[in-house]
């Protein structure tokens, strides 16, 4: 029972140590994340509300965070690749129409950040137990008798301890915050500052800094929030026509993927998609890329977007050729997307090959590089996925971005179905027979309904495409193609069977 009352002691002393120690490296930790259309650095906060600091010029804006403990995150916008503010702003305010990406990837960076700070708390306070419990040992029960004996302590020795205590309490003093340099902001309802702003459950706890900054950008900030409302009401409406559209279900023995392409940042189809998947009850998704429109840092929210869209299915994606360098590749990594390598792979049951469009590479740089390099590249891959898909034998579907990465196989009869993007328009699909079989191609329009490579806006902009493949047996056997006019109009086309054999008893 003598060991009850010290160890309580031990771990009182390691909580005392931690839980300051992991307070302060928290709220003290800055990093540099990615938010809309703009590098930023991120910092916790016990306040509970996320601020978003946009510099001199633009009011502050701030949310509950809804956050245990009161978490929250000061996040203060530096720099974007585009120079033009009233640019910038309407695609921060198309990205917030469809903030559910950015959410999940603050959260997780706020919780990244917590962990680390939690590890470092508890180290310090088992480190301190260690060294209260081996002092503790190490003077033993009669030295420690003694000094009970001999309490109240002589004067010099109370000295001695007081000045320890001053000094530590000074160090500790030094260290906190000073409360004089916190920001004093008076936040008001963005609805007191906007009135004419759509009755949005989201709107109603934003509030909004007053002050020289509101008065003078206020016209600004009425363009933000008027695209903001524009898109978030076409894409809205446009998702709810789309519940239950009529495509194909599969099958018993059946199964069937989502097909998007070309998204060009244009985050507001996701939800649309979506429910094209729930009708069509999809198991995986397939991404044939240009979900960006130069591969930037700053256009992680797309794929960030489509993750948090469809986090309950896995993902299957190659990178397109505007998706210039590796970095978008390595975010679909990020985010548990399955980029396919050139080497023929099982997926959800179907053996499947894919590969990145190599004028994504950086080594091309896209349309920027010398074009016979581009031409090149793209003969080159289409010679290396033909040998592969031939000599595997059993590939059913082949993924590119561009259907000119796909030409020899198809032309070899080698896959069922060759299925690609890149052109901005539905184009097949049509079947050739070749010496090893039959193979269809088919290329489907933007998903983002995208000119050139931009698409991100308050409502389509030209005729957008998702895809339903069909599976049975591990074979593509099927597809359907909805298409979504720019005045909200759905078209169901025809399911299309492809002419693949049966499957053998």
């Amino acid at each position: 029972m003598r060991r009850l009352p010290a160890a309580i002691g031990l771990v009182l002393v390691g909580l005392a140590v931690a839980v300051p120690v992991a307070a302060t490296t928290f709220v003290d930790t800055e990093r540099t994340v990615t938010i809309g259309a703009h590098n930023a650095t991120a910092r916790p906060t016990f306040d509970g509300h996320v601020t978003i600091v946009a510099g001199p010029l633009l009011p502050e804006l701030r949310m509950p965070s809804d956050a245990l403990l009161g978490i929250g995150a000061e996040v203060v916008l530096r720099d974007s690749p585009d120079t033009d503010l009233e640019r910038v702003l309407a695609q921060d305010a198309a990205i917030a129409s469809q903030p559910e990406g950015e959410i999940a990837a603050m959260t997780s960076e706020i919780t990244e950040m917590g962990l680390a700070a939690l590890q470092r708390g508890l180290a310090a306070g088992v480190i301190a137990m260690v060294v209260v419990g081996v002092g503790w040992w190490a003077v033993g029960p009669r030295r420690r008798r003694e000094l009970r004996e001999q309490w109240p302590p002589e004067p010099r020795t109370a000295l001695v301890g007081g000045v320890l205590a001053v000094v530590v309490l000074g160090a500790v003093m030094a260290y906190a915050p000073d409360p004089g340099t916190k920001r004093e902001v008076a936040w008001v309802p963005l609805r007191q500052e906007f009135p004419e702003l759509p009755d949005e459950p989201r709107l109603a706890q934003v509030e909004i800094s007053r002050g020289a900054a509101t008065a003078t950008s206020k016209a600004i900030v009425q363009g933000a929030l008027d695209t903001y409302e524009e898109s978030l009401e076409f894409y809205t409406a446009l998702a709810e026509k789309t519940k239950g559209v009529p495509v194909r279900a599969p099958e018993d023995g059946q199964t069937t993927a989502l097909v998007v392409t070309d998204r060009h940042n244009n985050v507001g189809m996701d939800p649309v998609a979506r429910e094209v998947a729930r009708a069509a009850d999809a198991s995986f998704v397939l991404d044939l890329g240009d979900d960006t429109s130069n591969g930037a840092s700053w256009e992680a929210f797309s794929i960030k977007s489509l993750r948090e869209t469809f986090e309950d299915l896995p993902i299957v994606a190659v990178a397109g050729n505007h998706d210039t360098g590796r970095f978008i590749q390595r975010e679909m990594e990020r985010n548990d997307f399955t980029v396919l390598d050139g080497e023929p792979t099982e997926i959800e049951g179907v053996r499947m090959l894919g590969e990145s469009d190599p004028r994504s590479s950086g080594l091309t740089a896209g349309y920027n590089g010398n074009e016979g390099d581009n031409i090149a590249a793209i003969a080159d891959q289409s010679e290396a996925l033909a040998e592969a898909a031939c000599e595997d034998g059993e590939v059913s579907l082949l993924a590119t971005h561009s259907a000119a990465s796909a030409k020899q196989a198809v032309a070899q009869g080698c896959v069922d179905l060759a299925i690609s993007g890149h052109l901005h328009r539905q184009v097949g699909p049509t079947s050739t027979e070749g010496s090893n079989g039959t193979s269809t191609e088919v290329s489907i329009g933007s998903t983002g309904g995208a000119v050139y490579a931009f698409a991100l806006g308050t409502k389509l902009r030209r005729d957008a495409q998702v895809a339903v493949l069909t599976f049975e047996a591990g074979r593509v056997v099927g597809l359907q193609i909805v298409t979504f006019k720019p005045g909200s109009v759905i078209e169901v086309g025809d399911y299309t069977t492809l002419p693949v054999p049966p499957a053998a008893d």
